[in-house]
């Protein structure tokens, strides 16, 4: 378990160096990411090695019909790139694909797609779509891994889409979350909404039902992307997220893990409000271990009030809670709170007791993965499958 007192200890030591400002933010949290890792039964990550499942006749039949070009074509993956256990498609692509306009300084940013095995429905608006970001220190196959998100997705009829961090970027594959820029829709959000159009472009896609979700870094990620294209996101998943808004540096990226946005609570959301007036309602669900002590249990109160703001539930409001206490064993607990506008849950709250810094219910044999439930896949398509656009 990572010490409460590692992250204070680094951060002094950070700030008494003139050179902090100019490291990565990878290297300052590689301390805190590395120890919790360590300290997991499951912190040695085992390759999966099994064969790429043969996709099924429906799924192929989803994919020959939607794709436009043969130079836009995703290829199967490699079998060393295939998640276990989900008996649908799993490609491998990269956007833009060479000779696609689109590319930013030069990049391109690699990404897995997984179609579920039955095509949808004839006269259907498509499959809803699910973007899934990955965390520090992880990659897009480990992070479907770990989630176990295909097998649920495709009971569900979810097409699931995995953006991965480029090494170039980031040298422990963060997504540069503190980034005032990015934060503004700038950097690598652009590039994740490529993503998202070409996949809608060439796949039978419900544009109604687009939703994103991740894990702490991928988590901050995935709520920068929904906040500058809520017309684009019918909801978000934040699992272990920091606080949106603030750091702004690497040192400020650390400071926020650990204690919060600070002042940058509500200002962050106030300048999201001014650039978007008419900005809609955009739901989410935050889940969060209490035993935390990477991404400390202070964000998830912090992107509450965050949610509360942007939706507009404030003191006054029309809106109700309610509270669902001690699900589970003591190892599992779990509160829930739930704020519904009218009929509509808007905000999912949950709080996993001594859960930390981990995927709730994930594979255990890959690091940032916790055995004991509840399950967050299922939790973030239960709550998915209440919202469209």
């Amino acid at each position: 378990m990572v010490r409460s007192t590692l992250g204070t200890r680094m951060l002094r030591s950070l700030l008494r160096s003139g050179k902090a400002q100019q490291r990565s933010v990878g290297k300052l949290v590689t301390g805190l990411l590395t120890a919790a890792a360590k300290s997991a039964k499951a912190a040695k990550s085992k390759t999966a090695k099994a064969k790429a499942a043969k996709p099924r006749s429906v799924a192929a039949k989803v994919v020959n019909k939607a794709v436009p070009s043969r130079s836009a074509k995703a290829k199967p993956a490699p079998a060393s790139h295939a998640p276990p256990s989900a008996p649908g498609l799993w490609l491998a692509s990269h956007y833009p694909s060479r000779g696609e306009p689109g590319a930013l300084g030069g990049k391109r940013m690699s990404y897995w797609l997984y179609l579920p095995r039955e095509a949808p429905a004839a006269g259907s608006a498509g499959m809803p779509l699910l973007v899934m970001l990955h965390g520090c220190q992880q990659t897009a196959t480990q992070f479907a891994q770990g989630t176990r998100m295909n097998a649920l997705a495709d009971k569900a009829g979810y097409a699931v889409v995995y953006p991965q961090q480029l090494l170039s970027s980031q040298a422990q594959r963060c997504w540069k979350w503190y980034d005032k820029a990015t934060q503004e829709g700038g950097g690598d959000v652009r590039m994740i909404v490529g993503i998202i159009d070409k996949v809608a472009q060439q796949y039978p896609i419900d544009r109604r039902r687009i939703y994103i979700c991740g894990i702490s870094a991928g988590a901050a990620m995935a709520y920068i992307v929904a906040l500058n294209h809520p017309e684009l996101i019918a909801a978000a998943g934040l699992h272990s997220a920091p606080a949106f808004g603030a750091g702004h540096n690497v040192v400020g990226a650390l400071g926020v893990m650990q204690h919060g946005a600070g002042l940058r609570v509500e200002r962050a959301i106030h300048e999201v409000l001014l650039r978007e007036p008419q900005f809609p309602a955009l739901p989410a669900i935050l889940i969060q271990g209490m035993g935390d002590q990477v991404v400390r249990p202070i964000n998830q109160s912090q992107l509450t009030r965050q949610s509360l703001m942007l939706n507009r539930m404030q003191v006054g409001a029309d809106y109700k809670v309610t509270h669902k206490a001690g699900r589970g064993n003591s190892h599992n607990r779990q509160d829930i709170h739930d704020f519904y506008v009218g009929r509509k849950l808007i905000l999912r709250v949950a709080q996993v007791a001594r859960l930390e810094h981990a995927w709730s219910g994930g594979d255990p044999s890959l690091a940032f993965n916790a055995k004991a439930g509840p399950d967050a896949s299922k939790m973030m398509l239960d709550f998915f499958g209440r919202h469209r656009r």
